[in-house]
């Protein structure tokens, strides 16, 4: 479990070095393979700070089984979205600017582009708004990418929330969220954007989950797409 451990601090410092999370918001977690456990960041820690026997574990009614600190305020919702989004390896929550400026006007992201095609399989949609400190987050995330192709949520008022079948994946798309929300809205200012069809939508999302990339591993998003 030490390497998830160590994973984890460098996975929160990507938050960091892509400009998704200031100064100790923001929470990576990851399920503990073979286990009913996830590991989370202790609340009000600063990332500079983070260690690997910093990150607590606890069960997925998000009861605190080991660590010394207290987990994140929003151990909870990780907790609800495990227990309910089976297959799900690891979740990111972050208040990156551009996609929260989205989030601060319920407005989901249209997908106006062939990353975002590629990455989503269509709109970022607006989750409910909910309090922090309870499953309630959860609730909403479960509920809203439920008919959804998106590992992305924009929760209404608050930030971004990601699902992936590992932390790494669900870093990733966050990364994603916030580029194409930034791209997005500086499309706008020139005038309306223009949807991709939904043929051309399901197509481009197919190729990049099945065909992209190396066969041996992860594809990056660094990459050119072609």
């Amino acid at each position: 479990m030490h390497d998830l451990r160590a994973e984890l601090v460098d996975l929160h410092r990507e938050l960091v070095r892509w400009g998704l999370v200031a100064w100790t918001a923001g929470n990576v977690s990851a399920l503990v393979p073979g286990t009913e456990t996830f590991l989370i960041k202790p609340s009000g820690v600063s990332y500079d700070d983070l260690r690997a026997e910093d990150m607590v574990l606890c069960d997925l009614d998000g009861n605190q089984l080991e660590g010394t600190g207290r987990p994140s305020s929003d151990t909870a919702a990780h907790a609800y979205v495990y227990r309910h989004r089976p297959g799900t390896g690891g979740v990111v929550h972050t208040h990156s600017p551009y996609a929260c400026g989205w989030a601060a006007r319920h407005e989901a992201i249209p997908c106006v582009l062939t990353a975002i095609a590629d990455e989503f399989g269509g709109p970022i949609p607006v989750g409910p708004f909910a309090m922090i400190g309870d499953d309630s987050i959860g609730r909403g995330v479960v509920e809203t990418l439920r008919s959804s192709a998106s590992p992305a949520v924009l929760m209404a008022n608050h930030g971004v929330f990601t699902v992936g079948n590992d932390a790494r994946s669900a870093v990733k798309a966050a990364v994603m969220c916030e580029d194409v929300a930034r791209s997005v809205h500086l499309a706008r200012q020139g005038g309306p954007v223009v949807p991709i069809p939904d043929a051309a939508i399901a197509a481009l999302h197919h190729r990049y989950q099945h065909a992209y990339g190396q066969a041996s591993a992860p594809a990056d998003h660094e990459e050119h797409r072609a």
